[in-house]
């Protein structure tokens, strides 16, 4: 995302500040007040007089100083911000922005409602506020501006000129080095362990791994130790442990989850995320004694060539990394701030859907759509259960209404038992694709996410945000990290987290059912019948 993209998010936040301040009257939106004054008849000499505008309601500080942010940044936006640039604190100065690349996640940089939070968040305006101290600013002052991106974009967006520095738990290693210039460790000495959940299979060692497989993002530290894994392995005359590339979109506290839940047998990760969720994922193993690297560290990143930068930045960090009072504070006030996805492949569910996968897979195949998806979407609805009935009416694995199911675009009268249900809930979601999300543009991924989204928050509240996602700089066509953003503003956590546990059961469905398959294969190349 450009950072005239992140300048538009910045005037949708404001709008709504009066709210996050507590404002008993939040204004209203722009586009509602630009419908009303055109549909509005005009007063003519016959009709009766207007009545007087309200007096204005006096805005609070936070407003006030947003007003003047806006006010501020207006004429710079359209003249220099529209465009990459590279340069060091003193070039930020000028142009009065900092720009922070980081990825969107619940606990680290999120929006609920109207409302920037997370770890980084705070962190950087806390250092907005030192850096205008440092300079004596006091009305044109320096502004921090988020700009989150996939993982595997950090970097090539940092040295592109796209942002100014990384904010995303970033590991110091050799081959980034090569790259970018790292501030100041933001905590304590990490190392990179193993972490095996209750479908994990029984290992004495670090050397037990070879030729297995372990799932990686294919732009992490862990993906590095695991090649320097696999090399002493090579000079051991050991096979190599098999790297299975894992999305960019899912972060170390979901491969946690995934590995607890059994969706996965392991996962890599620092050691000290195992202990920010302690109490919380009851399922996993720690093995301190499976280590991939020791002594690592974290750190924010930045262009090589910052002297100026990396200096405010590490004289900042003295006070506020983690173990300070002021790091400390953050963590225990977001790491439990989430809405923990459930055991989707918990025994009882995973029976459910071995039970049903010939129902979704028919309908799936007979309507386009993967059927391990919406598979994952009638776990999220109703964990599979056809007696799932909710307050407002809905009805069976899919949670469809009986009238939406009855509506000509569905055209399925009885959805009381389990196939009819599914059908219905796979057609439906069918239409919502074909009526609103058919553009060309749009990849078949992202049409069944946006189809997802307006499953739950509806057809017409997906338009608007879509159009609003366009006119704030974000793809409209993309749902990750595009118009996820304008809905968590728009609507709060319900819907983007629906959509995320899905894909997030969509992508455990699929590699369990990968190793079933390749374990079939597997028994039949030994002779193994059944």
């Amino acid at each position: 995302m450009s950072l005239r993209s992140c300048l538009a998010l910045t005037l949708l936040l404001i709008g709504a500040t009066s709210a996050c301040s507590g404002e008993s009257s939040p204004p209203a939106s722009t586009t509602e007040a630009s419908e009303e004054s055109i549909s509005a008849p005009p007063v003519t000499a016959g009709s009766a007089p207007a009545e007087a505008p309200p007096e204005p309601v006096p805005m609070s500080p936070e407003a006030l100083a947003a007003q003047e942010m806006l006010e501020d940044l207006a004429p710079l936006n359209e003249q220099r911000f529209n465009l990459p640039w590279t340069g060091d604190l003193e070039g930020m100065e000028e142009r009065r922005a900092i720009r922070v690349l980081t990825v969107y996640s619940v606990g680290r940089y999120y929006l609920d409602e109207a409302q920037e939070k997370g770890l980084v968040y705070e962190m950087f305006k806390e250092y907005e506020k030192y850096l205008n101290d440092q300079l004596g600013k006091k009305h044109l002052k320096v502004y921090v501006v988020f700009i989150p991106v996939a993982r595997d974009e950090l970097i090539p967006a940092l040295l592109e000129g796209r942002g100014d520095v990384v904010a995303a738990s970033l590991s110091i290693t050799p081959e980034r080095l090569q790259d970018i210039d790292f501030t100041r460790p933001t905590s304590k000495s990490v190392s990179e362990v193993l972490v095996t959940g209750p479908s994990a299979p029984a290992l004495a060692s670090i050397t037990d791994l070879s030729g297995k497989t372990l799932f990686v993002r294919q732009s992490s530290s862990y993906r590095e130790s695991v090649e320097e894994l696999n090399r002493a392995f090579a000079e051991q005359g050991k096979a190599a442990v098999a790297i299975e590339p894992l999305s960019e979109l899912l972060e170390d506290d979901d491969l946690i989850e995934m590995v607890n839940s059994g969706m996965l047998p392991w996962a890599i990760v620092d050691d000290y995320k195992t202990q920010l969720w302690d109490g919380v994922f009851n399922d996993i193993t720690i093995r301190d004694d499976i280590v991939f690297r020791e002594g690592g560290q974290i750190a924010w990143g930045i262009r090589k060539e910052s002297p100026q930068f990396k200096a405010s930045l590490d004289n900042f960090l003295k006070s506020h990394r983690q173990g300070t009072l002021f790091g400390n504070i953050l963590i225990n006030r977001y790491i439990r701030d989430f809405d923990w996805a459930a055991n989707a492949l918990a025994d009882d569910d995973y029976g459910r859907l071995e039970e049903l996968a010939d129902v979704f897979r028919n309908y799936g195949e007979q309507y386009g759509i993967d059927y391990l998806m919406v598979a994952a979407q009638g776990y999220q609805e109703s964990r599979l259960r056809q007696d799932a009935r909710s307050a407002a009416g809905a009805v069976g694995v899919m949670q469809l209404l009986p009238s939406t199911a009855r509506d000509p675009n569905v055209g399925i009268s009885d959805i009381s038992t389990v196939e009819p249900n599914i059908h219905a809930g796979v057609r439906y979601l069918d239409f919502l694709r074909e009526r609103y999300f058919s553009d060309p543009e749009i990849s078949d991924r992202d049409r069944t996410l946006l189809a997802l989204a307006a499953y739950n928050a509806g057809p017409s509240r997906m338009i608007k945000m879509r159009r609003e996602a366009e006119n704030a700089g974000y793809d409209p066509n993309v749902w990750f990290d595009n118009v996820e953003v304008i809905a968590a503003k728009r609507i709060g956590r319900e819907t983007v987290q629906y959509v995320a546990n899905i894909y997030k059961y969509y992508l455990a469905y699929r590699l369990v059912a990968e190793q079933k398959l390749e374990r079939e294969i597997a028994r039949a190349e030994a002779g193994i019948n059944g």
